[in-house]
């Protein structure tokens, strides 16, 4: 008969040897767990190398071709806009490179500058619609009618804009008095909505609106797209032509060239481009102003819903 000492000898020599069978396993599957993840590194590592590798390549295809549009560019845009004026107004999230493109370019195709406005964060945001709103109303030159359908703070803005900094496009003249157009740039610029060079704006043909994709990117856009869009196509509606550039990025989610596409009154009149960091989306500017006045639209660049990389070029 097994005596209690042995029974209680037994069972601790069992769970030794089920602690002993424990280890045992649990290392050898840990090495095998730990030799899979090490091959999983460098599994993973390889790939990493591989897509920075073609992210470069890429890259310095890309800066190839910056360079040879930059270095044919005089030639593309040579008197497309011989002549002709151009106003240009940026957003807050503009980028001075792109801006100093934009102005290069058109100096190129044979055109002029006639000024810069810059609207402010104030301006874009959709919080401070009302005040802006009061402030058009109350310089409203003579002789000018808004628009009925320009009801929100982009489209009425813009609509005032463009009747003091634009010509008219059938008659070519100033659509306001030089007083007129003081009074609504200074006003303006008193309330905090836009800025600009003492030297002021004179009118112009076309007008080229800039922005960027700061606002986008944080996820901060909220409604500044809307207002950005429909700022250009009311500035488009007075004037010979408007061309909105932007960013990559404007042209998707919330952001202003997006919301242009998306709406089809704004895309038929109003030309976007969404490559505006590029060399071709710089030379496009021109390219569609020209396009404007000859009473057409496109939608450009490399984005969603694009017409073509430029003007005349037609997707692959």
């Amino acid at each position: 008969m097994i005596s209690l000492r042995q029974h209680a000898i037994s069972i601790a020599a069992i769970f030794l040897a089920l602690a002993i069978g424990v280890v045992l396993g649990s290392g050898l599957l840990s090495s095998g767990l730990v030799s899979g993840l090490r091959d999983d590194k460098v599994d993973l590592q390889n790939d990493i190398e591989k897509a920075n590798e073609r992210n470069n390549q890429l890259t310095e295809q890309l800066n190839s071709a910056d360079g040879f549009d930059s270095a044919v560019a005089g030639r593309v845009v040579a008197d497309a806009l011989a002549g002709r004026t151009v106003v240009v107004v940026t957003t807050p999230d503009a980028d001075p490179a792109d801006l100093d493109g934009v102005n290069r370019m058109i100096g190129a195709a044979g055109g002029s500058v006639t000024g810069r406005v810059s609207l402010t964060d104030s301006f874009v945001d959709a919080t401070g619609g009302d005040r802006l709103r009061t402030v058009v109303n109350n310089v409203i030159p003579a002789g000018v009618t808004l628009k009925t359908g320009a009801v929100d703070q982009g489209s009425l803005a813009g609509d005032l804009l463009g009747s003091v900094v634009l010509l008219g496009k059938e008659t070519g003249q100033p659509q306001s008095s030089p007083q007129e157009r003081a009074l609504a740039l200074e006003t303006l610029r008193g309330a905090g909505f836009i800025t600009y060079d003492d030297g002021g704006v004179e009118p112009a043909q076309l007008a080229v609106v800039l922005t960027g994709d700061r606002d986008v990117e944080d996820g901060a856009s909220g409604n500044r797209g809307a207002v950005v869009a429909r700022f250009a196509g009311a500035l488009d509606s007075r004037g010979g032509g408007t061309v909105l550039a932007g960013r990559p990025a404007s042209a998707q989610g919330n952001g202003a060239v997006a919301v242009a596409r998306a709406d089809a009154a704004l895309s038929a009149a109003l030309t976007t481009i969404d490559n505006i960091d590029r060399e071709a989306g710089k030379i496009t500017v021109p390219l569609s102003l020209q396009e404007q006045l000859g009473g057409g639209a496109g939608r450009y660049g490399t984005g969603p819903g694009t017409t073509g990389v430029t003007v005349g070029v037609t997707p692959a």
